[in-house]
């Protein structure tokens, strides 16, 4: 069992915050600026703030050097956690009626702890 770093893991809430503002700020900007629907704002900004998550948790979270190997594996151990939070977005927004502006952020909260593993060991590999 890999040793749980307090370090990484406030630095890593850090970097979420970071990136859920970034995530968000593209979000709003497809669904309010650009007028796409929520599920084509949801991924479009998934992708572009996955790019950024990846460099900041490289090198300020777990302080690795960024591959092109970690890169093209960072999206694809992530794809588990975009299907949950997909999932999650949908079922608050049609099964709960949740507001489409605030759903994101309550689907995000759930897989916090989830992402924190998979990214350690994705970014860790050598």
């Amino acid at each position: 069992m890999p040793k749980f770093e307090v370090r990484e893991f406030i630095t890593f809430a850090i970097v979420g915050v970071i990136n859920t503002a970034i995530y968000y700020a593209f979000y709003l900007l497809g669904l309010k600026g650009l007028g796409l629907a929520y599920m084509i704002s949801h991924f479009s900004a998934v992708v572009l703030s996955m790019i950024i998550s990846f460099f900041l948790n490289s090198y300020f979270t777990y302080k690795v050097k960024p591959t092109l190997k970690k890169f093209v594996m960072y999206p694809i151990t992530q794809l588990v956690n975009v299907v949950v939070t997909a999932i999650l977005l949908y079922l608050l927004v049609d099964g709960l009626n949740v507001n489409s502006t605030i759903a994101p952020l309550a689907a995000l909260i759930i897989t916090v702890p989830v992402t924190f593993v998979v990214t350690g060991k994705v970014l860790k590999s050598t």
